[in-house]
């Protein structure tokens, strides 16, 4: 029995069951299912081995209160003086995962053994935190490699910044509105984006072709309130297709023409905001890709684009005599 056949028969036990013994049914099947969600991230990977890399090796990049947050950093075999960069976000809907769950490691070994330093990020989750303390996680974990970028073997100046799903979604906004503001500063050594998966437009978590439940709740949660009159502003602020300018370098967009967590049109939308505003962007489409199909299609589709996604982002890098 496939997995689609597996949620269908839950649904209905959930819903027979909840007609018998009330709402708490309904409660814990939901918290039953969000568990089963995250485990299933946890433990999924891509479908290439990777064996050509070193690490990870973890730092503290800032300190809150009693707590850390790390970054791990994976390097290749070969050994050089510095190494180019891709800095990469995890998903998880700003609410759950972190930096070395096993699909962010696959992900980390695999770009490690096609010559780059890959920098994985934890950051605070949005149960607790503000979508704004999230970014500012965001920012100081990539100052942290730009300021620690000689000893770590780091070329500060070759940095393509990656994101899966809700790390898709922070990469966008801190490079868009960062552009946007003409920020030097913090837009400096950053060649270009690669982002999986990226919901764009946050007021479309709650359309009708979103089936995900968790999609919308971990949404309402890190911004902590749904998409009313109060809270409008707020989620197009937070929403990097609104902050699209015409100083961004190249982006790589990807996505599952049959995702049901983040709409492939919020993708279609994207790469049309960028193209008006004259940005090199090139859009990569699984026809029968789900969320996060990498790690479930075991297939041509997905190995090509793996291996697009590499050709794409060695193609923003300067090398360097």
């Amino acid at each position: 029995m496939d997995k689609e056949n597996l949620k269908k028969i839950y649904t209905i036990l959930i819903i027979i069951l909840t007609f018998i013994w009330g709402g708490i049914v309904l409660l814990y099947g939901l918290i039953l299912y969000g568990i089963i969600y995250i485990l299933n991230l946890l433990f999924r990977k891509l479908p290439i081995e990777s064996k050509d890399f070193k690490g990870p090796y973890t730092y503290t990049y800032k300190i809150f209160g009693k707590n850390e947050l790390k970054l791990d950093i994976y390097y290749p075999k070969e050994k050089k003086e510095k190494y180019p960069v891709v800095f990469f976000t995890h998903g998880g809907g700003w609410v759950s995962g972190f930096r070395n769950q096993r699909n962010n490691i696959s992900w980390c070994r695999f770009l490690a053994s096609k010559g780059f330093a890959v920098v994985s990020i934890d950051y605070r989750l949005g149960i607790s935190y503000t979508m704004n303390e999230i970014l500012s996680d965001y920012t100081d974990a990539l100052n942290y490699i730009k300021k620690s970028a000689d000893k770590l073997y780091l070329d500060k100046n070759n940095i393509v910044l990656m994101g899966l799903s809700a790390g898709g979604h922070l990469t966008l906004l801190y490079y868009a509105f960062n552009t946007f503001l003409n920020n030097t500063e913090k837009i400096e050594g950053i060649r270009g984006l690669v982002l999986y998966y990226a919901p764009g437009n946050l007021m479309q978590m709650f359309d009708k072709n979103v089936k995900s439940i968790f999609a919308k709740v971990a949404t309402a949660t890190t911004l902590k309130g749904l998409p009313n009159k109060t809270k409008e502003g707020e989620y197009i602020y937070y929403s990097p297709v609104f902050w699209i300018n015409e100083n961004m370098k190249p982006i790589l967009l990807v996505h599952g023409q049959k995702d049901r967590t983040v709409p492939v049109l919020s993708t279609i939308e994207l790469f049309k905001k960028l193209k008006e505003k004259g940005i090199e962007t090139k859009i990569l489409i699984h026809k029968n890709g789900d969320h996060a199909f990498e790690f479930e299609n075991n297939d041509i589709q997905t190995i090509k684009i793996l291996d697009e996604t590499i050709k794409f982002i060695r193609g923003l890098i300067k090398y360097e005599n």
